[in-house]
């Protein structure tokens, strides 16, 4: 069974939870005027300021420079559909607007997007590349591969431990073929940060039950569009790399096109289905992390948890990791792998969103990532951290290539050598 991604609906009462909502459908809203102004309007003005002999030779072949950035307009209105279809069915899922009619952002929030949203409507899109395209699997496999083989590993142990239950308490009257409750049930899996929903989706489909947690809207939305809603495999177009004039080794380069989703969600899990394998149960929870899994409602709720690209967001990674600690199941094991490149870094030290005014106990976890203070540590700092918290680190590996939407044929690579390891929450824990 497949649970529909959920959590907007349920924080529309919020006013700040709507201000933030309508920021990010503002933001992809203004996606197209935005790009079309920063990527070429600039250009053209900054083209023609040049001395006429010199914009009149890059206006000729071989360079044919007004050319391209007609095709820059052209890529940036296909990537645009993409942000119009989020913002449509964005706005339908608040019942804001009917199937038949115009997706218009309500005039008391149009406009309302700042920088930050407008940056992360783009970086959304581009991230279609990386989880939603077949040309992206390369990153996929770097970094959800290894969460796949940890987790065929906790299977495979548990099986092994269940085997040898058996074998101990077996009698004549009981055969070895007889179903253990703890291995037919499947795994439940906890995956925060879980971005545009690729790594839920796909466990889902391997049969784990799987729970994302995401607390960017501009991700939710993105994420909410592409598991309920496309029609299809194929259905976009996308132009990841025509922000950037940098770095290209040719103009076709540049224009390189992806479509996505390069499967269509619920076609491959029926598919799934009916070749015979046992597919999970797949949601999404719009939530701070800490906020929502702290409570003893969560408390030993999840075999296991993946944090891909995710730690590094903390700042407290303590927090982080008692809210870990305290919604595993005794035995469950903590699958971790991405760089360190921490967010909160060049904050304002001790604020992180608190604005000072009012008391505030620092025993009380409510604020979530807004709780002040923060740190940043070496990857042998956090491996030490998370064995002082209490957990067992079975596996380590170091250096493990990862790029991140990175454009293969750019002259410039950035890719990370990221960290994985594997740690477990003791039987023994409470």
């Amino acid at each position: 069974m497949v649970e529909e991604w959920n959590g907007v609906e349920d924080a529309i009462e919020d006013p700040e939870e709507i201000r933030v909502i309508f920021s990010a459908l503002d933001s992809f809203s203004q996606y197209a005027k935005n790009a079309h102004m920063n990527c070429t309007h600039f250009r053209r003005q900054a083209f023609y300021a040049l001395p006429q002999a010199h914009w009149q030779m890059l206006a000729a072949p071989p360079f044919n420079y007004l050319d391209t950035l007609n095709r820059v307009d052209d890529a940036i209105e296909s990537n645009a559909e993409l942000a119009r279809t989020i913002v449509t069915m964005g706005l339908r899922s608040f019942g804001m607007v009917g199937a038949d009619e115009e997706a218009v952002v309500p005039e008391e929030w149009s406009g309302i997007a700042k920088y930050n949203d407008l940056d992360k409507a783009r970086s959304t899109i581009r991230q279609f590349y990386r989880d939603w395209s077949s040309e992206g699997r390369v990153e996929r496999d770097a970094c959800y591969g290894p969460v796949f083989r940890a987790l065929e590993a906790e299977k495979a142990r548990r099986r092994l431990a269940s085997d040898s239950r058996t074998d101990a308490t077996t009698t004549q009257t009981q055969t070895p073929a007889e179903p253990q409750t703890s291995v037919a049930s499947p795994l439940r899996v906890l995956v925060p940060g879980a971005g545009l929903g690729r790594l839920v989706f796909e466990l889902c489909r391997l049969g784990y039950d799987t729970e994302g947690n995401e607390i960017s809207y501009h991700q939710l939305l993105a994420s909410s569009y592409i598991l309920n809603s496309c029609e299809r495999a194929g259905r976009h177009t996308i132009y990841p790399w025509i922000h950037s004039f940098s770095n290209h080794k040719s103009r076709a380069n540049q224009f390189t096109a992806y479509s996505i989703p390069d499967v269509h969600p619920q076609q491959a899990l029926a598919e799934t289905t009916a070749a015979g394998a046992k597919i999970g149960t797949m949601q999404m929870c719009a939530a701070d992390f800490l906020c929502l899994y702290g409570d003893d409602a969560h408390a030993g709720t999840y075999d296991a948890v993946a944090t891909v690209f995710f730690l590094d967001t903390a700042p407290n990674l303590i927090r982080y990791l008692e809210v870990i600690w305290r919604c595993l199941r005794p035995g469950g094991v903590l699958i971790n792998i991405g760089p360190l490149l921490w967010h909160w870094e060049n904050h304002v030290p001790g604020q992180n969103g608190y604005d000072g005014d009012g008391d505030h106990d620092e025993n009380d976890t409510s604020m979530g990532v807004a709780d002040p203070g923060s740190f940043e540590l070496t990857d042998d700092e956090v491996v030490a951290l998370v064995e002082k918290t209490g957990f067992v680190v079975e596996t380590r590996e170091s250096d493990l290539r990862a790029p991140y939407v990175q454009d293969a044929h750019s002259m410039l690579q950035t890719v990370y050598n990221a960290s994985h390891w594997v740690a477990r929450k003791p039987e023994s824990a409470k």
